[in-house]
């Protein structure tokens, strides 16, 4: 059976429920609960297994903070065997704006510190990640509030059309790879 690794990245504790940083958590969330599955703690993650067409997710939220998410993600790789063309990381993204949703094959971290530790632990930036558009409405010096911040209450309704879009594309990317769901899922607004 095929196998892949699907990585909420986020933050654990009330504090940082429904942040703007945890948008990895939410959409993996939502995924989990639509095909039925559920998370237990395991080792350095919350983990849910789906199983789509034949095909196993490993769904994992790192327990270790956002920025030691590689010792996570590099465990859960090695123990399961999966390689890095089939992890597909759901990660906030300042550099994307706020209608858009960017599904990349490879990048570098953009000065994100969970995609930051994913890279040194696995020693590449060679890895699938979508990357949440959370734009950059915030004055100067105020980043880290606003990306620790809640959404606003008039992005809602956008942000939840994005997450089930982002639901959509995870389900694309193991059924039709990263190209095809790079092709259908960044060029659209909403």
């Amino acid at each position: 059976m095929e196998k892949f690794l699907i990585v909420g990245l986020g933050n654990i504790g009330a504090e940082y429920a429904q942040t703007r940083h945890n948008i990895g958590f939410d959409i993996l969330d939502v995924f989990v609960a639509k095909h039925n599955s559920f998370f237990t703690s395991d080792r350095l993650v919350d983990k849910a297994e789906v199983n789509i067409k034949g095909k196993k997710l490993i769904c994992i939220k790192p327990t270790t903070y956002m920025n030691l998410s590689g010792r996570a993600v590099k465990y859960w790789m090695d123990k399961e065997k999966i390689d890095a063309q089939h992890i597909f990381i759901l990660v906030d993204e300042l550099a994307v704006p706020i209608d858009k949703i960017k599904i990349k094959s490879t990048g570098s971290d953009g000065g994100h510190n969970g995609l930051k530790s994913i890279q040194e632990l696995l020693g590449s930036t060679q890895y699938p990640r979508l990357r949440f558009g959370i734009g950059n409405d915030f004055p100067r010096g105020k980043q880290v509030d606003y990306v620790l911040g809640k959404w606003f209450p008039n992005q809602l309704i956008l942000v939840k059309l994005k997450i089930d879009r982002s639901v959509l594309a995870i389900e694309e990317f193991v059924l039709t790879g990263i190209e095809k769901t790079m092709g259908t899922v960044n060029n659209l607004e909403f």
